[in-house]
């Protein structure tokens, strides 16, 4: 038996769709290992990754503040944030829009189209 060399995903859907599912947590990995070829889908993916590990940082700062009461206000705009941000993101990706967020698009742009 031959192995292949060139290994291919395990699904076949519609590239908006593949980049609207990278936004959900953690799947946005998965795509941009396995996607290849696809330019606007790996965009999306390593944007959805950048976004998340923003999320996780912002909502460590607003838990730290909680300390001077200050967080107990942020932490719930952080969360509903999050998810207005998640939410609007995926839209923009199932409408084949390649929308880049403010400072981490950018990132996302030039390590996808590399």
């Amino acid at each position: 038996m031959e192995q292949q060399t060139n290994q291919e995903k395990p699904y076949n859907i519609d590239s908006n769709i593949e980049a609207a599912l990278s936004y959900i947590p953690l799947v946005g990995i998965g795509v941009f290992v396995m996607e290849k070829e696809n330019k606007f889908v790996r965009f999306h993916a390593l944007q959805s990754i950048f976004y998340w590990v923003a999320v996780l940082i912002a909502q460590s700062i607003a838990s730290t503040l909680t300390v001077v009461f200050i967080g107990i206000i942020l932490v719930p705009l952080v969360g509903i944030a999050a998810v207005a941000g998640w939410v609007f993101m995926m839209w923009k990706a199932y409408n084949k829009e390649e929308y880049e967020l403010p400072f981490i698009g950018k990132i996302a742009k030039e390590q996808a189209y590399k």
